[in-house]
């Protein structure tokens, strides 16, 4: 059996494309299989009319084929475009350990000019990995407070605990949402000990 790279590529990419994309490329193989039957009746009963309109149908199904598989292989390029700057940029900025999303940019098209036409990519996808690195900053500062506050005031109950804290660390009182559940837990492993 011959190995075909262009079908398995195509395999990979339909397998790794969006739900919506898989479903459209359904209904013009269904059509075409109708058109396929119709005029293989139009062929034995030879309706020329029919042959010649079914023709133009089965050759509208192959073209919408051809263009719904152009689609899946331009966003799957494009997803793994935006997979690869993505990585790409997050070691820059780990590297880099900039703080102002316009220098990062500049640094980044200053070392890797072949990006330069992808300007405006670049710049949202650094705005994405500054606010991820900042909440990954947030949420480990949090813990590390939370688990010397606990320690140091094991003895009172949970809800003092949670309170006495908030009103040391005021700038958690805007999420109290990701600050009573990581205390809870935490609350619950040192009273065990």
């Amino acid at each position: 059996m011959p190995r075909c790279g262009r079908f398995r590529r195509f395999i990979r990419e339909y397998n790794e494309s969006k739900k919506t994309d898989k479903i459209s490329f359904i209904p013009p193989f269904f059509i075409l299989i109708l058109e396929i039957i119709l005029i293989t009746h139009a062929l034995i009963e030879n309706n020329i009319f029919v042959i010649w309109l079914t023709s133009i149908l089965l050759i509208i199904s192959i073209i919408e084929i051809i263009f719904v598989t152009r689609e899946i292989h331009e966003h799957y390029q494009s997803s793994n475009f935006d997979r690869e700057l993505t990585i790409r940029l997050d070691d820059f900025i780990i590297g880099k350990n900039e703080k102002n999303v316009k220098n990062i940019v500049e640094k980044f098209i200053d070392k890797n000019p072949n990006y330069e036409q992808y300007r405006n990519e670049i710049y949202r996808i650094s705005c994405q990995i500054m606010e991820t690195h900042r909440k990954e900053l947030w949420e480990k500062t949090l813990e590390i407070r939370l688990k010397k506050f606990i320690t140091s005031n094991i003895n009172l109950a949970i809800r003092e605990i949670i309170d006495n804290f908030l009103e040391k660390f005021p700038e958690y009182k805007k999420d109290p949402g990701r600050v009573y559940p990581l205390a809870a837990k935490m609350i619950e492993r040192y009273s065990k000990k």
